[in-house]
C-alpha cells in the first residue's frame, strides 16, 4: 500500500508532463478525432493515405490525417469558385485589384458605364463634390485649392487630353504624383462616373 501511494504521484507527474505542448510537440492527444477532421478541408492537403494510421479508427481504413478528395483532379480539396460567385457591385462590376504601379494595365480597362447624358450628369455632380476644389470647374487646374497647391494639370493639356478611362480611374483610386488616393472616400462606381465626366472635360 505504501508503494502504491508513492507510485500515484509519480504517475501523475509523468501524465501531466506527457500532456505538455512545447515547440513542435503538440503533447499527448486523448481524442485526436476532435482535432483532425475527416471532412475535406480546403486549406489542408494531406495525400498520404497512411498518415495517422497508428491512431485511426476511420471506417474506410485510411490514416487519421488523410483528407484529400479523390473525386477532384489531383485529389485536391481546393476548388475554383462557381462562375459568378465573386463579389460584384450592384452594376456587376468586379472588385478593383490593380496595384498603384500597374498604371499601364489600368489604361486597358474599359469604363463599365456608358457616356450617356445621365452618367455624365451624375459624373459632373460627383466631380463638383470631390474634384472641383483642386481641378477647377472646367478641369483646367484652377480650383481654389489647386491654385494654392500649385502643379494641378489641365485635363485638356496635350499629354492629358487622350488619357483613357482606365488611367483616370486608376489615378483617382491610387493617386498620382501630388494627388492623393481617393478610394477610401469615393466608391468604385462613383469613380468610374467621375472618369466619364473628366473625359468630357478633356475635350474642352
Amino acid at each position: 500500500m505504501h508503494k502504491l501511494k508513492a507510485f500515484v504521484p509519480l504517475a501523475l507527474v509523468v501524465l501531466i508532463s506527457a500532456c505538455t505542448a512545447k515547440g513542435d510537440n503538440p503533447g499527448l492527444e486523448y481524442a485526436p478525432q476532435m482535432y483532425h477532421s475527416i471532412p475535406y478541408e480546403p486549406l489542408t492537403q494531406i495525400t498520404d493515405k497512411e498518415s495517422g494510421q497508428w491512431l485511426s479508427n476511420r471506417e474506410d481504413g485510411l490514416g487519421e490525417f488523410y483528407n484529400s478528395n479523390p473525386n477532384n483532379p489531383y485529389s485536391q480539396n481546393v476548388r475554383r469558385p462557381v462562375a459568378g460567385t465573386v463579389r460584384r457591385t450592384s452594376n456587376n462590376i468586379l472588385p478593383y485589384r490593380l496595384e498603384k504601379d500597374q498604371l499601364a494595365e489600368a489604361a486597358l480597362i474599359e469604363n463599365p458605364f456608358p457616356a450617356s447624358p445621365e452618367i455624365q450628369a451624375e459624373g459632373k455632380r460627383l466631380y463638383t463634390e470631390y474634384c472641383q476644389h483642386c481641378h477647377g470647374a472646367d478641369g483646367k487646374g484652377q480650383g481654389k485649392v489647386g491654385v494654392v497647391y500649385a502643379g494641378v494639370p489641365s485635363y485638356s493639356a496635350p499629354n492629358k487630353k487622350d488619357l483613357p478611362q482606365g488611367h483616370i480611374f486608376h489615378v483617382i483610386t491610387h493617386g498620382y504624383n501630388r494627388m492623393w488616393p481617393h478610394a477610401s472616400q469615393i466608391s468604385e462606381e462613383r469613380r468610374w462616373k467621375i472618369a466619364r465626366y473628366v473625359q468630357q472635360l478633356q475635350q474642352q
